[in-house]
């Protein structure tokens, strides 16, 4: 029997693309009905890598002001339903990214996403983007019983790619993204552009990249087979 292809998993937000811009208006736009002021881009965008719910959370610890949790319930469901409406608004790929996978898929890799985003929402702005196409995978923080970062949502997703945990590495951009892969035994590339809200290179992680042209097929073999 052939071995599987090597296989490469990305988280989404902050690593395969850029949706900051969009999930901090979205956010903007829910709280400023509520009678706060919209919050500063540049100072939200760390906390965007960790959902509606923290972004929301912070919002109102940034205006002074407390949260119920029944209501940031209701908050977050607006947010998730108003968010889905607009994809993909201005969100887009990073830099690089395509060129990259194209030039990965060439020499045989294959892809998969592995977010803590829903999957549904995951899905709908991949298709959004025209970008389902390159995954045999596409896993959410609902497609199995845990989420990241329990390494357990990565090695499913892993699975279901029809991959093997030892043919596969991980891409992310937050600690979540890294003590998963970790977790799993999983080599994990740190992308530096996106949602941390600390330098990337405090979490060791196996190689960390400025820019997709730096994620050639002999980096990610050589870490695979390290």
């Amino acid at each position: 029997m052939d071995s599987p292809a090597p296989l490469i998993v990305f988280d989404l937000d902050g690593t395969l693309i850029d949706t900051a811009p969009d999930l901090i208006s979205c956010l903007n736009d829910i709280i400023m009905a509520e009678g706060l002021e919209a919050v500063d881009a540049e100072a939200m965008r760390p906390q965007v890598g960790f959902g509606s719910r923290v972004m929301l959370s912070r919002a109102y610890e940034m205006a002074g002001k407390h949260l119920l949790d029944e209501k940031l319930d209701l908050l977050v469901n607006d947010f998730i339903k108003l968010y889905g409406q607009n994809m993909p608004g201005s969100s887009e790929p990073f830099d690089g990214m395509l060129d990259a996978m194209s030039t990965l898929k060439d020499n045989g890799f294959k892809f998969a996403v592995c977010t803590n985003k829903t999957e549904m929402l995951a899905n709908k702005l991949l298709d959004a983007l025209d970008m389902s196409q390159w995954f045999e995978a596409v896993t959410g923080q609902d497609t199995f019983k845990v989420r990241k970062p329990h390494p357990d949502h990565l090695l499913k997703t892993i699975e279901m790619a029809h991959g093997s945990a030892k043919q596969a590495i991980m891409v992310g951009d937050t600690p979540t993204d890294f003590s998963t892969a970790k977790a799993a035994s999983i080599p994990v590339i740190a992308v530096d552009f996106g949602y941390c809200d600390s330098p990337v290179d405090e979490f060791e992680p196996d190689k960390i990249i400025s820019h997709y042209s730096e994620m050639t097929p002999e980096l990610v073999l050589s870490l695979i087979n390290n």
